[in-house]
Order: C-alpha cells, then structure tokens, then sequence
C-alpha cells in the first residue's frame, strides 16, 4: 500500500514583507499546490492521501477551496484530512460550511475516530482542530482490531510535551499500536520511530519567507514488510537565506551562492565580516535572471585585527598570543592563527559569524 502525506499549505495566508509582485506570485503558486499533490499521488499509485492540517489559513476564499476540492474530487482514492489550528473545525470554517467530494473524510471532532477500510487491510484514526488549541490526543490511545496497519493522522507538535497545539510524546507514540502516524504542524520535515511506529510529519509543501527556506515537498509513505517513508520534494517556489564572509571579492562570494540561470527562487545573502563599503544597488544590478535577490550589508569597516596588541586587558593579552604564533615556518599554522584572530574580532564586534 502507499500513501501520500501532506499538510501545511497555508492557501490564502496573508503574504507580507515583499514587493506585491513577488507576494501576488506566491499567492497563485500556492493555489497550485493541491493539484500538485494530487499529481504527485497519481504518479506514484497512491492508494491513500491523508492531509494532516491547516490546509487554509484562518479565512478562506472560494478560490482556494475550489482548487483543494476540484483537484480532490478528480483523484479517486480516499483523502482523509485532520483540521489544524489555523483550519480548526468551526461554523464558517471550509470544512463545515461547504459541501466536499464523496472521497473526502473530514475528522470533525477533537476526539479519535476510526474509519476502517477493509479494501486496503487498514483502519484509520484522526481527529482535528475544534479552536485554535487542542489538547494531546494521543493519550492513552491505543489502535485495536485485526487490520493489517492502523494509521494515525492528526495536526500535532512532537517537539514540546507543553504545546497548545496538541502536543505527542515519544512514549505515547510507542504505545499507540499504530503503524504509522501522520501529522501537520512542523514545517521542516521530520520523522522518529517510538517501538513499532514510525512518526512523521511532511513539513510545509512551500516555504512562504525565508524562516520557511530550502526544498519542500510531500512524503510518500510505502507499507509492505514495513513501513518507509520518503521525502519526494515538490515543483514549488523556494526561499534561500545565506550568510557568508564578504572575502577578499565581494562578487565573486554572492556568485557562488547563486544560480546561473534565471530562476523564481528568493535569495536572501547577508555579508558579514571586514570590508569597504559595499554597493549593494550596483550588485543587485548584475542579476536580472533573479528577480526575488535581496542583499544585506552586514559588514563592518575593515579593522587592524592586531589593533588590541598591547593593551593591558584579556583581549591584548589573547591577540599577543595569536600574533607571537605568526612567527612560524608553517603557513598552514599562519593561516589558521590570522582565522582565529579574524573570528574572534567579529565575535567581539557583535557579528554573526560564517565559518568557512
């Protein structure tokens, strides 16, 4: 059996701190996303699509449930969806307020229920958002019956036993019975395995700023001898946010961290360390093939980093030991004792430090 798993897509989230162009654009590529899926669960056979939460956010359009209803309609497998905190299950809430394809289960309540599918040789357990909060629902569950797997879906934060947001524990993941468990909420992929079960959540199908970078994408879930999950990455725009030394070329560094081609990708590059002023608007200038590039100066005035030698504190004395090893056959131990020197000034300076 394979299953896909998805969550977070956050369709209608109120896009803020770019240019209306860029946020007009990740607007549409989000509406995009349920078809992507949808096609990602085609091309892979899925049997199953369980989508663990906060599908919306908050508000709703009748654009944006009629891209998640029109592409689940024409999948033709089951699709059970578990309502997070910013899709919680409430009158005017999508999932209460509009009628939904015959293949859509929609756990409700925030109390397990099970929908058994003895076509597939499985049950599945959920349960969603009622408000904003919801308490740990996996306590004191436990899987039961003569299915081959027993799978959980729920919107759950696994990383803090004091969440709000439906906080699970390893040990309630262990003694769940469960073969697999499915949930929304983190949006950085991840996965443990507690005994039996294997718990992961997908991440966020789209990163909408730079505190969502890299490559996002879906998992897909294969339940034969055991159970595996994969991370299948998703044609979806992506935000990068790097921070590097400005070296001794200040071009040549943001080249190679850029592509070559044009891309719809956002880079964010911040320079850090010792440089001479920096134009950033003639630098931007250079690459037309990236629309979405914003730089950041972080640099300072470049310094004698040998400037503190002589005087009578702990930071003299630390740097007079650094410069007495320069006297060294060795260019190796130069190299590295003017780093170390380079480093510590940043540090003393306040500034984020990029190790090479």
């Amino acid at each position: 059996m394979k299953i896909l798993h998805s969550a977070d897509w956050h369709l209608d989230s109120p896009l803020v701190g770019r240019s209306e162009a860029h946020n007009q654009y990740l607007r549409q590529e989000l509406l995009q996303i349920p078809e992507k899926i949808a096609s990602m669960c085609r091309s892979e056979g899925c049997d199953l699509l369980l989508l663990a939460g906060d599908l919306f956010d908050g508000s709703y359009t009748q654009e944006s449930f009629r891209a998640v209803s029109t592409a689940l309609r024409e999948l033709k497998i089951p699709v059970f969806i578990a309502p997070g905190n910013h899709d919680f299950c409430a009158p005017g809430s999508p999932y209460l307020a509009e009628t939904w394809p015959e293949n859509v289960h929609i756990f409700h309540h925030s109390v397990i229920e099970t929908a058994p599918l003895p076509e597939l040789d499985c049950k599945i357990y959920g349960a969603g958002f009622e408000a904003m909060d919801c308490q740990g629902l996996l306590k004191d569950f436990l899987a039961e019956g003569n299915a081959q797997w027993h799978i959980g879906l729920f919107h759950g934060d696994p990383m803090q036993a004091s969440s709000p947001y439906c906080p699970i524990t390893s040990q309630q993941v262990r003694d769940s019975g469960l073969s697999y468990l499915a949930l929304g909420h983190i949006h950085k992929a991840g996965s443990f395995r507690a005994g039996d079960t294997l718990c992961a959540w997908p991440g966020c199908p789209m990163g909408r700023g730079y505190d969502e970078p890299g490559i996002k994408g879906a998992l897909l879930v294969t339940l034969e001898d055991s159970v595996i999950a994969q991370f299948l990455p998703l044609n979806t725009p992506r935000f990068y946010d790097e921070a590097v030394d400005v070296g001794a070329d200040v071009a040549e560094t943001i080249d190679s961290l850029l592509p070559p081609v044009e891309t719809t990708d956002a880079y964010r590059i911040t320079l850090t360390g010792y440089s001479a002023p920096v134009n950033l608007t003639a630098l931007s200038a250079q690459y037309p093939h990236i629309p979405y590039l914003e730089l950041r100066d972080r640099t300072l005035p470049e310094v004698d980093l040998w400037s503190a030698v002589g005087e009578d504190s702990l930071e003299g004395v630390y740097f007079k030991l650094l410069q007495d090893g320069l006297d060294t056959d060795s260019e190796k131990l130069q190299r590295q004792l003017k780093l170390a020197a380079k480093i510590s000034r940043q540090i003393l300076d306040g500034q984020e430090v990029v190790l090479p």
